[in-house]
């Protein structure tokens, strides 16, 4: 006869752990910058069917030239919008930078190292300036950054003292566009930019530091409110501006001429301005990625290349970034909108 025990009750299962793991960090690359290499790309396919010698070294080389100061100064204006702010003072900082690295470097004959200390340390200077007003003046910043851009012009031009400088050395023409300035066919300003892009993103992504910018310019009451040091952190955007401009003085002063005029820098704010919103950054604040300015940047200088080979008027290439720029704007709002509509 067997005995029919009953078995006690079994403790629950424990749910078997999820494979999946819900995402913290956004994606690596956004869809918007995975639309803009796809926009580059076709662009360079089809440059290259109509006009051959784009994809030429002769005249990539140059395109990433001219990209090179962009991206350098996109570095830290990503940060400033990202953070809610702007900087129309680039421009001003550029000239300023400039013209003094120039006049060390003729009348003083210092080195590559110290003009490129000298540049970096001014441009930081004068994005400290920005930034205290910015974060403690508690006024809007396309006003202060619009009201220094006038100084910083008028600073710049009386250093020229309307006189073409003339004789820059070859001392830097480790960054310069000649055989000196590469390596492997890469120039050397722009393998560098390509580093601080990475070093950037890195940040922007990983750090503290680097979540509190898209804290602050989500919400920057909020983030006050956890703890955030939203005053310092602003001020430490704009000096980042700063120096990466001084930075992108002395790459403009090795790729030009032996000569500097006074109308150098012009319009640079506007050029990297679109090549940051361009390239994803919502001109609203808390989102931006510095790659996407990257992308920015070649897309607006490819288009600006394209016209120039393809005979067309130079004009179109104000037309194209111009739509360029609505269409991701547009897309921006709409983005929000439809965060916001799911929040309802």
């Amino acid at each position: 006869m067997t005995t029919l025990l009953e078995r006690p009750d079994a403790p629950p299962t424990p749910p078997a752990p999820s494979r999946t793991r819900k995402r913290i960090l956004p994606r690596a690359v956004s869809g918007q910058e995975w639309i803009l290499l796809g926009v580059i790309a076709a662009l360079w396919i089809a440059l290259g069917a109509f006009t051959p010698a784009f994809l030429s070294a002769n005249s990539i080389q140059p395109l990433f030239a001219y990209v090179t100061p962009i991206c350098l100064i996109g570095i830290g204006m990503t940060i400033v919008i990202t953070t809610g702010g702007i900087d129309v003072s680039v421009a001003g900082m550029l000239l300023v930078c400039a013209v003094v690295t120039a006049k060390l470097l003729v009348d003083v004959g210092v080195s590559l190292g110290v003009a490129v200390a000298v540049s970096v340390l001014l441009g930081a200077f004068l994005g400290l300036l920005n930034g205290l007003l910015i974060a403690y003046g508690r006024v809007h910043p396309i006003i202060i950054t619009f009201g220094t851009a006038n100084i910083f012009l008028f600073i710049g031009l009386t250093v020229f003292d309307s006189k073409v400088i003339n004789g820059l050395p070859s001392t830097l023409e480790w960054f310069g566009r000649g055989e000196a300035g590469r390596t492997l066919g890469l120039p050397h300003a722009f393998v560098l930019t390509i580093i601080l892009v990475a070093i950037a993103w890195w940040c922007m992504r990983h750090t503290v530091i680097g979540r509190h910018f898209y804290a602050i310019g989500g919400d920057p009451t909020a983030a006050r409110l956890a703890g955030v040091k939203v005053e310092r952190l602003t001020v430490i955007a704009y000096v980042t501006t700063g120096a990466m401009v001084g930075l992108a003085a002395v790459i403009t002063l090795a790729s030009g001429t032996s000569t500097l005029e006074p109308s150098v820098g012009a319009g640079q704010e506007l050029a990297v301005i679109a090549a940051v919103v361009i390239g994803g950054t919502s001109i609203l604040g808390g989102r931006g990625s510095v790659f996407g300015t990257l992308l920015g940047a070649i897309l607006v200088q490819t288009v600006s290349s394209g016209v120039t080979q393809l005979g067309w008027p130079s004009q179109l290439s104000e037309l194209f970034v111009g739509v360029f720029i609505i269409i991701a704007v547009g897309t921006d709002i709409l983005r929000q909108r439809a965060r916001k509509g799911k929040r309802l």
